[in-house]
């Protein structure tokens, strides 16, 4: 696993090898950020973006982010060992000052988050976990979005997950075996 682009371009990052875990694709992940940053109906600018990484694993996503000029990305990962990969990867990368890494749920976090908005959100959670729809919920109702602001979630192709009330669906795009849904809060 590599950074696609940005200052850290081409620099590697670890990842875990188990059954828990899969791994965002790079190609998939170089996808989702041609979109957010060559698409018109997105009105982010990368270089003053604030994201929140949420099931980040070992934080591809949010390297990517920070390789790509994001002011801050704050990740937030249950599991222990992928929190320890992705300490071990921010200090490769020397990008610690750009980050926060928050080990527990993620509903914990929202609930816990007082201050801080963000404008790019990724969830990418296990296939069989439908709890990020309630981290949705929370983001709607505490307002810790930014006016411009975008959710990406990625999903199992098939998945049939139910967004009515909290979620505009801009777009869906499908790569093999995922689903990456862009929207914005209702």
């Amino acid at each position: 696993m590599r950074v696609i682009s940005g200052k850290l371009k081409g620099r590697s990052i670890n990842f875990i090898k188990n059954s828990k875990t899969r791994p965002l694709k790079d190609s998939v992940r170089e996808n989702i950020f041609n979109i957010l940053t060559h698409s018109n109906f997105l009105k982010i600018e990368m270089g003053k973006s604030k994201i929140l990484d949420m099931y980040s694993g070992v934080g591809s996503f949010g390297i990517e982010g920070i390789s790509r000029g994001a002011e801050k990305v704050i990740f937030v990962e249950q599991d222990i060992n992928a929190v320890n990969i992705l300490k071990e990867n921010l200090s490769k990368l020397s990008i610690e000052n750009k980050a926060e890494v928050h080990n527990g749920k993620t509903i914990d976090f929202l609930s816990r988050n007082k201050q801080k908005k963000f404008n790019i959100f990724f969830f990418d959670p296990p296939y069989a976990n439908s709890h990020f729809i309630d981290d949705i919920r929370l983001i709607k109702d505490k307002k810790i979005f930014e006016i411009n602001h975008i959710i990406i979630i990625h999903r199992e192709r098939r998945s049939l997950d139910d967004f009515k009330g909290l979620l505009k669906i801009i777009e869906i795009k499908e790569y093999g075996r995922s689903k990456i849904i862009f929207g914005t809060v209702i």
